[in-house]
């Protein structure tokens, strides 16, 4: 069978892209590997109507609507390998064999590399965060870790003080010059230059190699993302990120490869379900224009 589109990923900005085309009453295919970035975390903010709810409650109910549409079938699977061109994409697939397309689009998120401190990794999404407008309301103007990972953990840290007292960790990775002290000074924030050991503890207790410990509501930090290969398979021109590579698309998602197409994480250098969302609308209307008009 061919599909008129195959959309790679079933998260926010996949639903959402899907959607668009379903309604336009074209014949898509969803594959969905079912891991989703924001998993580890118990609740979702920010995005309008949907603030509180769980991540996985706001995509199952994404889901279940697009499903109300008979153009959609779904496939519960990896995708391995993505070839072809305009008119003639080719997906194939862990377990279900191959897929052929008119048009893909990327919607396959990024994966998170979180910095290799023990206890970390355990308290991803549920007390050490990257997004403050996600998660920084919910820790109460509590007391917030910034563990630098980059110099770009200065941004965290000037933004940081609307949410909590902040503390900077710069772990050895991050020295600010005599502007930047200044800029955090005015903002009220301390910093650490002890490299921090571990994060232990039933919230986030910080213990640095110096032997301190600082008991913590919430740490944020800002991981590396890596993306898909399924880009590079076809030949998409990628843009080296703040925090990793993403697939460069025109205003409407297009890549540099004429019939694929790409939103949210896979494209845009921000992580919320509430762009991701509307990133797909910005995709599936984009590959619906792109059928029309050949």
């Amino acid at each position: 069978m061919m599909h008129d589109v195959i959309i790679v990923g079933g998260s926010y900005a996949g639903l959402s892209a899907g959607l668009q085309l379903a309604r336009a009453r074209r014949k898509v295919l969803v594959i969905d590997g079912g891991q989703r970035r924001n998993r580890f975390a118990a609740t979702s903010h920010g995005f309008l109507g949907q603030d509180g709810q769980p991540p996985q409650v706001i995509a199952a109910e994404g889901r279940s609507q697009l499903m109300e549409y008979p153009s959609v079938t779904w496939v519960q699977d990896n995708v391995l390998q993505a070839t072809g061109q305009l008119d003639e994409f080719s997906v194939s697939t862990q377990c279900n064999g191959t897929f052929q397309a008119r048009r893909l689009i990327l919607a396959t998120g990024v994966v998170d590399e979180l910095p290799a401190i023990e206890g970390l990794k355990e308290r991803w999404g549920t007390r050490v965060f990257h997004c403050p407008y996600c998660h920084g309301y919910e820790l109460d103007q509590g007391r917030i870790g910034v563990l630098a990972t980059s110099p770009l953990s200065m941004h965290h840290a000037l933004m940081l003080p609307d949410w909590g007292t902040t503390t900077l960790f710069t772990n050895g990775v991050l020295t600010p010059d005599a502007e930047q002290q200044a800029q955090l000074d005015r903002r009220g924030v301390q910093v650490q230059n002890s490299p921090v050991r571990r994060i232990s503890g039933e919230r986030a207790d910080l213990e640095l190699d110096d032997g301190q410990v600082f008991s913590l509501d919430g740490v944020f930090t800002i991981s590396r993302t890596r993306i898909s290969p399924l880009g590079e398979q076809l030949g998409c021109e990628r843009v080296d990120g703040p925090t990793g590579p993403y697939l460069h698309t025109n205003e409407m998602r297009q890549t540099s490869r004429p019939g694929v197409f790409a939103c949210g994480d896979t494209s845009l250098a921000a992580g919320s379900v509430a762009l991701a969302v509307g990133e797909g609308v910005r995709a599936g209307t984009g590959t619906h224009f792109s059928l029309i008009n050949g």
